[in-house]
C-alpha cells in the first residue's frame, strides 16, 4: 500500500508538469477483494487528487477486451487479462465484445490459495476452468495474452529461440511448441533469469503461476495461437471514450500516416503510391488479401520516412524505424514486410542484403511481396522524386507481357537510363517485359 501510495503521488506530480487536463484512475480485482479495500481506495484518491473508480470483474473484462479490438486487427478470439487478483476471460469477435468470466486465478491470488505450490496451483486452476463459459468458444481461434506476467514469460519465450524482434505487442506463440511454460521454467536456472532484461525481480515469483494457467488454458481450450497483447484495460478505456469515426480508423494506417507526416519530404505522396500501386497490382493478377493490401499501403506511407539520413544510411535507418515502432495492428511478419519493403527500396533487390532474420520472420509470401512492392517503389521515385501529384500523371500497367510505363510529354525527358534500368529490375521481378512509353 506505502509503495502505491507513492507511486500515485509521483504520478499526480508528472500529470502536473505536463499539463493533463484530465486524470482517470482505475481500481481493479484487488482493491475489490481485499478487506481495507476501500480505505486503500480513500488513501489513493488523496495521493493522486482525482477520484478512484472501482471496476465491477465485468467492466474489467470488457476493458481488457476492448483494449485487445484496439490494438489487433479484426480480433478473433478469447481475451485473458491476468493480473495479481484475478483472470478475466471473454469473447471477442467482428470488433464486438461477447461473454466474459473473472475468476480468482490471478498470480497473487494463487500463491496464497495454493500455499506457494504451483503444483497444487495447477488442480486450483484446472477445476477452475473446467466451468468457464469462455474458453468453450476457444479452439481454433487465437488467445490473447493480457497482463505483464504474461508479457514477461513470453520475453522469456523470445530469448530462448533467439528471436529477432524485442516488441511484445503481437508476438505469437504456437501453443504446441510452448507448451507446459511452468516446465520451461522449471528447466531454466534461476541466474538466466535474472538475466532476462525487463522481467522485474517482483515479478518473477508470479511467473511460475502465470505459466500455470496459461498451459491449463491451451489444455483445456485448445486455442489456434497465443497473441501477447500491450494493451489492456488502460487502453481499453481509451478506446471506449473514442467516437464512431476514431474507432473505425485503421490504428497500423492511422500510424504509419502520421510517420508519414513528420518525416516524408511530401506526405501527399504516401497517397499517390497506394493508388500508382494499386493499378500495377491490380492489372498484373497479383493475389492479394486484405491484410496484405493494407500492408502494402502502410508500406507506402513509410517509404519516404528515411531521407533525411545520409544516403548512404536511408534503407538501414528506415528498417530500424519501422522494424522497432510502436506499431499496433501488425503482427509481426507484417512488421518485417514493412521493414524490408522500405529497405530495398533504398539499398536495391538483392535478397542476401537483408536480414535473414527478418526474411525468416516475414515468411517467404511476405518476403517476396516486399521485394515487388520495392521494386515498384524504385521506379516510381525517380519519376516524382517524393513529390505529390507527378505520379497520377503516369501509368504503371501489365499488358501483352509487358510492363508498360507511360509517361506525358512534359516528362518524357525522364525515360532515361536510370529509369529504363529500374523497369527492368521490376520486370526481372515479375515476369515481364519492360516497355516505357513517352509521349513525343
Amino acid at each position: 500500500m506505502a509503495h502505491a501510495l507513492k507511486a500515485l503521488a509521483r504520478f499526480r506530480a508528472l500529470c502536473l508538469i505536463a499539463g493533463v487536463g484530465e486524470v482517470c484512475v482505475l481500481a481493479t480485482a484487488a482493491a475489490r477483494e481485499a478487506s481495507n479495500g476501500p480505505a486503500f481506495l480513500e488513501a489513493a484518491a488523496d495521493a493522486c487528487g482525482a477520484p478512484v473508480a472501482l471496476l465491477t470483474g465485468a467492466r474489467e473484462a470488457e476493458l481488457s477486451a476492448l483494449g485487445v479490438i484496439a490494438g489487433f486487427h479484426r480480433p478473433d478470439g478469447i481475451v485473458g487479462d491476468l493480473g495479481g487478483g484475478s483472470l478475466e476471460l471473454v469473447d471477442v469477435r467482428d470488433g464486438a465484445v461477447g461473454s466474459g468470466a473473472t475468476l480468482r486465478l490471478g498470480g497473487l491470488a494463487l500463491a496464497d490459495l495454493s500455499a506457494g505450490s504451483p503444483r497444487r496451483a495447477r488442480t486450483l486452476v484446472s477445476e477452475a476452468l473446467a466451468g468457464s463459459e469462455p474458453l468453450r468458444g476457444l479452439a481454433g481461434r487465437t488467445f490473447y495474452a493480457v497482463g505483464g506476467t504474461w508479457r514477461a514469460l513470453a520475453r522469456l519465450h523470445q530469448a530462448a529461440h533467439d528471436y529477432p524482434l524485442r516488441a511484445m505487442h503481437g508476438y505469437v506463440i504456437d501453443p504446441s511448441e510452448g507448451a507446459d511454460f511452468l516446465a520451461v521454467l522449471e528447466r531454466s536456472e534461476a541466474q538466466a533469469l535474472e538475466h532476462v532484461e525487463r522481467v522485474s525481480e517482483a515479478r518473477r515469483p508470479l511467473l511460475a503461476y502465470g505459466a500455470v494457467v496459461l498451459d491449463e488454458i491451451v489444455r483445456a481450450g485448445h486455442p489456434r495461437e497465443i497473441a501477447v497483447s500491450a494493451h489492456g484495460v488502460r487502453e481499453g478505456l481509451l478506446y471506449d471514450r473514442l467516437d464512431a469515426a476514431a474507432r473505425a480508423e485503421d490504428p497500423l494506417l492511422a500510424a504509419a500516416g502520421e510517420l508519414n507526416l513528420l518525416r516524408s519530404r511530401s506526405p501527399r505522396h504516401g497517397q499517390d503510391l497506394q493508388a500508382w500501386t494499386d493499378v500495377f497490382i491490380e492489372s498484373a493478377g497479383f493475389e492479394e488479401s486484405e491484410t496484405e493490401r493494407r500492408l502494402r499501403h502502410a508500406a507506402c506511407l513509410l517509404a519516404d520516412i528515411g531521407w533525411r539520413a545520409h544516403p548512404d544510411y536511408r534503407g538501414e535507418q528506415s528498417l530500424n524505424i519501422i522494424a522497432h515502432a510502436a506499431f499496433v495492428g501488425l503482427d509481426h511478419p507484417g512488421r518485417a514486410y514493412l521493414a524490408l519493403s522500405v529497405f530495398f527500396r533504398h539499398e536495391g533487390l538483392k535478397g542476401d542484403t537483408a536480414s535473414p532474420r527478418l526474411r525468416t520472420l516475414a515468411g517467404e509470401r511476405l518476403f517476396e511481396r516486399a521485394r515487388l512492392l520495392a521494386a515498384l517503389m524504385r521506379v516510381a521515385y525517380p519519376i516524382s522524386v517524393a513529390m505529390a501529384d507527378v505520379l497520377p500523371r503516369t501509368r504503371l500497367v501489365a499488358r501483352e507481357g509487358a510492363a508498360v510505363l507511360s509517361l506525358p510529354s512534359d516528362l518524357a525527358a525522364l525515360a532515361s537510363e536510370q529509369l529504363d534500368n529500374r523497369l527492368r529490375q521490376l520486370s526481372r521481378v515479375v515476369g515481364l517485359e519492360p516497355r516505357i512509353d513517352a509521349a513525343a
